[in-house]
């Protein structure tokens, strides 16, 4: 709320009283080819992880709930650890990981690294999702004559569809957000987390506040659609399973 509030302020530095109202700072933003490129950078990197992410997810969460097998619960919590590990180890580990395969440094380096930072919040959305869903109604499909093609592309993606949603625009948002890791394995490619970074080093430059204003209202557009999504379509099949 500061940042946007700032973001309006004439005055150079962040004090009360303020400023008479400006949007200069907004032109200064817009007119920098070096925070276009940036933001370029984080959506087109953004959008592709939360389609690889969401497909991933949408696997995992599949497998855990449709099959049982040896070691369920070492795959769960393999799928479920990199949320749980610090951002600043997991930057490391795929800066060493990505260059020992001479990857390191490229757009497909932050892609990889919010693939693995992100598929699990996918994988934990559609599963929630899959768990309100009768296990019985597959095997009814598949009872009927319908092929697994069939039932998926039938049953169990409309079901999911909202989870599919919800999960692709949260991850989208995680990765646009994400600065730690961007900031190891980016190299010149930078997102807008980390070249606000860059433009704070040595000085107090008040075009961050406009540019976090326009970073926060991205993301939680993009969670306050997710939920919204998620939870109209839940409580749509509460009131449809009452009656």
């Amino acid at each position: 709320m500061a940042s946007f509030v700032f973001s309006f302020n004439s005055d150079r530095f962040p004090s009360l009283p303020l400023g008479h109202f400006t949007l200069k700072w907004y032109e200064t933003i817009f007119k920098d080819p070096d925070i276009w490129d940036a933001f370029g950078v984080s959506v087109m990197v953004s959008v592709i992880v939360g389609m690889i992410s969401t497909f991933i997810g949408f696997c995992t969460a599949y497998t855990d709930f449709r099959y049982r097998f040896f070691g369920k619960n070492i795959y769960l919590a393999l799928a479920l650890l990199p949320p749980t590990i610090p951002l600043v180890i997991m930057g490391l580990s795929m800066l060493a990981l990505l260059s020992r395969v001479g990857m390191s440094g490229e757009v497909h380096s932050i892609i990889v690294s919010h693939v693995v930072l992100c598929s699990p919040f996918a994988m934990a959305i559609v599963r929630m999702r899959l768990a309100q869903m009768d296990p019985q109604l597959e095997a009814a499909a598949w009872n009927l004559g319908a092929t697994q093609w069939r039932t998926m592309s039938s049953i169990i993606l409309p079901f999911t569809y909202p989870a599919i949603i919800s999960a692709l625009c949260l991850t989208m948002a995680v990765s646009f957000d994400e600065f730690a890791v961007a900031w190891f394995v980016s190299g010149l490619n930078k997102t807008v987390p980390v070249i606000i970074l860059e433009i704070l080093q040595g000085n107090v430059d008040p075009q961050i506040n406009a540019i976090g204003t326009l970073v926060f209202i991205i993301s939680i557009t993009l969670v306050v659609i997710a939920q919204i999504i998620f939870m109209t379509r839940s409580t749509k099949n509460a009131h449809g399973s009452r009656i």
